[in-house]
């Protein structure tokens, strides 16, 4: 059993035009603070980013806030934090979060989602790190990115236990339930690090 007790939620700087992903957005915040799940995130109060935030504080989770300095100057950041971390670059940012979170979680987004979602996987393809991967499939926003990996393992080009380290499910609490129940892959001794 993983003790999720920080999870970092990767997501949207921007809404969308989906009520059903700004709603579950806001859900997740509130079942993260009522089972007492630290949100880590990227500090905004605006987009889905925003929406998850104020569902932890409204019920009175905490809520840790990580943004590179130049990034301030472009993004409204949440003034309400329990916590505001600020870093020099972008991979300074990433790395914070990943050594602040027990696990990790995707939600609806663009580009910098992605980014996010993918290297935060192949940093535990490679061993270097042992954490939950969870992907919030809403309204089957993510179901072709989904397509699109099982034909990168019919090609060839990705293991299917690689493909299995992203747990996916359309619902909170049981996307919650299989983080917490998830075992992760045997690295190949060629691949061990120091970081897991």
């Amino acid at each position: 059993m993983n003790n999720l007790d920080s999870i970092c939620v990767f997501c949207g700087s921007s809404e969308g035009n989906d009520m059903n992903v700004i709603s579950e957005a806001f859900l997740l915040g509130e079942k993260m603070a009522q089972q007492n799940i630290a949100l880590v995130y990227g500090a905004a109060k605006i987009g889905i980013m925003g929406k998850v935030a104020e569902g932890a504080l409204q019920q009175k989770g905490k809520v840790i806030g990580v943004i590179p300095e130049f990034l301030k100057l472009k993004e409204v950041v949440h003034q309400g934090l329990t916590e505001l971390v600020t870093t020099t670059n972008m991979h300074e940012r990433k790395m914070k979060m990943h050594d602040i979170s027990n696990g990790f979680i995707t939600l609806p987004g663009g580009f910098g989602t992605l980014e996010e979602l993918f290297e935060i996987i192949t940093w535990s393809q490679l061993g270097l790190h042992q954490k939950p991967i969870g992907l919030l499939n809403i309204g089957g926003f993510y179901d072709h990115l989904l397509f699109m990996l099982e034909n990168m393992v019919r090609r060839g080009f990705l293991k299917m236990e690689n493909y299995e380290l992203l747990i996916v499910d359309s619902d909170i609490d049981q996307l919650l339930e299989k983080m917490r129940n998830f075992k992760p892959m045997q690295v190949p001794k060629w691949l061990k690090s120091d970081r897991t």
